[in-house]
């Protein structure tokens, strides 16, 4: 393969320079940047209520987590309990985010007939029923 050859304009230096695009000029951020950037919006935009279903969100992951790997290590003896419990932290998980969406002032538009409190109610409801059929499954 012949060598490259350089541009005219180049200067003829030993030393190889350094792209000019950086995250202080405008160019490509890195990922420290991007996270902290949608962090800073996050904390800025998203309303308390959203804040406080996203931390329960993140709660359920560890404690589904934490059965899931107990259930690696230990065993899963009786396997209808660590099923019910882990099901019943899924199927939480799954219920407050639809609570989230529905409650999210920035999906007003989408659910423009459903109110806030009517959304709760089937959030109540839905937890209700799932909790009375995981309670039931562990026999």
């Amino acid at each position: 393969m012949p060598p490259k050859s350089r541009p005219a304009a180049a200067p003829a230096s030993s030393t190889p320079s350094k792209p000019a695009t950086s995250s202080k000029t405008g160019g490509s951020m890195d990922a420290q940047d991007i996270v902290l950037g949608v962090w800073n919006n996050y904390q800025k935009i998203t309303p308390q209520r959203v804040k406080l279903l996203d931390s329960f969100m993140g709660f359920l992951v560890v404690v589904a987590a934490l059965q899931f790997f107990y259930c690696l290590l230990v065993g899963n003896f009786p396997f209808n309990a660590f099923l019910s419990g882990f099901s019943a932290t899924v199927g939480q998980f799954v219920l407050t985010a639809s609570l989230r969406i529905q409650t999210n002032p920035d999906n007003k538009k989408e659910f423009e007939s459903t109110s806030p409190e009517r959304a709760f109610a089937d959030y109540v409801f839905g937890s209700l029923l799932l909790h009375f059929f995981c309670v039931n499954f562990i026999n």
